[in-house]
């Protein structure tokens, strides 16, 4: 009898002690964002040497299995250019005058642009091929976003060789600021990531999502000065100044050409959007995804 009671008596203790458990653990990270900041940061730290073996990973698979290989890095520019420039010179189209000559404007915006469009993406691919390992494997989540980023800079490396000798083979000028052009660069990419772990979560869950990036992007595309200068006035203005990536484009471009930033203002505000936003979504997605791994693998 006394060690039956000695038995019941310490299942309660076990069933207060997981309940109280079960209540606390999501509360603490809210209550104490220090704490949680600490844990972000640890993780963040953690997740670096498994981040650089799935980046390795992911570019070996992606320029194996492909038999043009790393010839893929330079064929959108290329053809965007041949397009639109003979869409030009036949007056389909009346883009204006360029700083530059308007096919290595051309290549050069289109490589920014593809580059933002990873960036983009990433976070939903990276989130959506990893479920089944999400789903049996405890690790920071964080891994995923990192490899991302590094295929994302790793590809932009490649164009660079096909932008240094498009600059040179249209005796395009640079100024001193090209040195700062890598700043500009990063915050493109840090705002086609933020928008991309917004997303990531609903990636999991619904299909729709990565189907969706591919129609927005396309038509974002046209409201980006990708191909063409910033128009002088009228609606279709308002509707290129009003997009975030105008700013952060035009000015990784112009400080790679001309030097001189025509909205600094535009680029830091969007710049400081973008560092705050993606603060918010990285604790979002570490919040979120637990629930979302939990119901997929329900």
């Amino acid at each position: 009898m006394q060690c039956s009671r000695v038995k019941t008596l310490k299942h309660k203790t076990r069933s207060k002690s997981q309940l109280h458990e079960v209540i606390h653990t999501p509360e603490s990270s809210l209550k104490h964002p220090l704490r949680l900041f600490q844990q972000m940061w640890r993780d963040l730290l953690a997740s670096r040497e498994l981040a650089w073996r799935l980046m390795i990973r992911d570019i070996s698979a992606q320029y194996r299995q492909s038999f043009l290989g790393i010839v893929w890095a330079f064929l959108p520019p290329i053809v965007m250019a041949i397009s639109f420039t003979l869409a030009n010179n036949a007056q389909v189209i009346n883009v204006g005058k360029t700083d530059i000559p308007y096919p290595a404007y051309v290549m050069f915006s289109t490589a920014l642009w593809q580059t933002f469009v990873e960036a983009l993406n990433g976070p939903v691919q990276a989130v959506t091929v990893a479920k089944p390992m999400l789903a049996r494997v405890n690790f920071p989540r964080e891994a995923l976003i990192l490899a991302k980023l590094g295929e994302v800079f790793f590809n932009f490396a490649i164009k660079v060789i096909l932008i240094i000798a498009l600059f040179i083979f249209f005796r395009v000028s640079v100024s001193w600021t090209v040195i700062l052009t890598p700043v500009a660069l990063i915050h493109l990419v840090l705002l086609g990531t933020f928008i991309g772990i917004l997303l990531a979560p609903f990636g999991i869950l619904y299909q729709d999502v990565s189907k969706g990036l591919t129609l927005i992007t396309g038509f974002w595309l046209f409201l980006t000065p990708v191909v063409y200068e910033i128009p002088s006035d009228g609606i279709f203005r308002f509707l290129v100044k009003l997009n975030p990536v105008t700013p952060l484009l035009v000015t990784t471009r112009e400080l790679a050409t001309t030097g001189i930033v025509s909205e600094p203002l535009g680029f830091w505000v969007v710049s400081g959007i973008t560092i705050i936003g993606l603060l918010l979504t990285w604790i979002t997605f570490r919040l979120a995804m637990p629930f979302v791994v939990e119901r997929v693998s329900s």
